[in-house]
């Protein structure tokens, strides 16, 4: 177990975040899946702790395993990986498992396994865009050799997602326009898109208010949307999950009522899930979740340290980019819980029950550690080993365009 221990290499904080991260993620699950034990495993309640537990471990497994790959092999890896992603993203929406009104989801036949196409899309399009931004630098002001080799994949792979999970697709879009941004797209060009973008999203709202059984997943996002805008003549049906998550809030004041204790995973719809940081609140209180922000926001701080000891363009961009998306799948997640955003399905990283959702993340965080463990060994011998052999990304303030 000590050989282990010194084995590990990387960002030794990061390590410290996601093991903590993994024991909240413990205690909250086997704390709100009590209910659900009880209608599916006849109360037994240790069989998803158990589950969950062995999943953390195969996760922390996975991590550690990409840690010791040279980050520069997921360069190439990303290209047959957005390959393969667009026909795996065409067959989850066209004949993907149905489960919560959307088809996100395939299932591997004999294993019975079940995973989110769009986990892998996010992960292999941030892997793809950190290494064309990085590989063409001197071309990022061009429109045709620089704009559009970044921008046509990011197009086709969010329209692919958006039809069965917005929010996913939303929390991407987003994620590329930051790396974009950081990667020294010409504004103008950037600017463009975001109208673009803009102009997608009142479009979705015109399909869905006027032709419901053209896209029905517009329905519930413009329900969703409504009820949070207009919260007082919003019906308490549709509120419900909101309404319980605010009384766990509300219960759990600044200390908590201690681990175990939560009143409101009964009534939550999903508290393992969507809403495991109510839970988190309610059983400890102001404090503990604040402490799960911050835990959160030191993983992003560290990623920040990452990408500028980067000595090479991809790695910066790389570690970045997922550190960014995973860091804001948690806020977004974490301000659904206290009612500052809408509800939208996104489940807490490392935290919420899962088990391929938990090992993607896993994989993630494991690439940017590789980041880090090379960046170390570079400032450690003094020599560039970084195979893509690009200058280190001098980030310089860009100016608005004239309009």
């Amino acid at each position: 177990m000590l050989k282990f221990v010194r084995d590990i290499k990387g960002d030794k904080v990061i390590w410290i975040v996601v093991v903590i991260l993994c024991i909240f993620s413990l205690l909250a699950v086997y704390s709100s899946t009590g209910m659900l034990a009880y209608k599916k495993q006849h109360g037994n309640t240790e069989y998803y702790l158990f589950k969950h537990f062995l999943i953390l471990m195969f996760g922390l497994a996975l991590m550690y395993i990409t840690h010791l790959i040279k980050y520069t092999y997921y360069s190439r890896i990303s290209q047959i990986g957005l390959f393969l992603t667009f026909p795996l993203l065409l067959v989850t929406l066209i004949s993907g498992t149905h489960l919560n009104e959307a088809n996100r989801w395939l299932t591997v036949p004999i294993v019975n396994l079940t995973f989110q196409s769009s986990d892998v899309a996010k992960l292999f399009l941030i892997m793809y865009l950190a290494r064309v931004l990085s590989k063409k630098q001197e071309l990022v002001q061009d429109f045709r050799k620089g704009f559009l080799p970044v921008i046509i994949p990011v197009v086709l792979v969010t329209i692919l997602i958006l039809p069965a999970n917005f929010s996913t697709a939303a929390i991407l879009f987003v994620t590329c326009i930051v790396l974009m941004f950081i990667g020294r797209i010409s504004l103008k060009y950037m600017l463009s898109l975001a109208l673009l973008g803009l102009a997608g999203i009142v479009m979705i709202y015109f399909l869905a208010t006027s032709f419901p059984t053209l896209f029905p997943r517009g329905t519930t996002w413009v329900s969703r949307i409504n009820h949070f805008v207009h919260k007082k003549e919003a019906d308490p049906d549709a509120t419900f999950q909101v309404d319980q998550a605010k009384i766990a809030i509300v219960q759990g004041g600044i200390l908590g009522k201690s681990p175990g204790k939560s009143t409101q995973r009964n009534f939550l719809p999903h508290p393992y899930s969507d809403f495991i940081f109510a839970i988190i609140i309610e059983e400890y209180g102001l404090i503990g979740g604040s402490f799960v922000l911050l835990l959160y926001l030191i993983l992003f701080f560290r990623v920040i340290r990452i990408a500028g000891r980067s000595q090479g363009n991809f790695g910066s961009l790389l570690s970045i980019g997922i550190g960014f998306s995973l860091v804001f799948q948690a806020l977004i997640n974490m301000a659904v819980a206290v009612n500052l955003f809408p509800v939208t399905g996104q489940t807490l990283p490392l935290v919420s029950m899962g088990g391929t959702s938990i090992w993607f993340t896993s994989i993630s965080l494991g690439i940017i550690l590789s980041v880090s463990r090379v960046s170390d060994i570079e400032t450690k011998d003094g020599t560039e080993i970084d195979i893509l052999r690009e200058p280190t990304l001098n980030i310089k303030p860009q100016t608005v365009p004239a309009l």
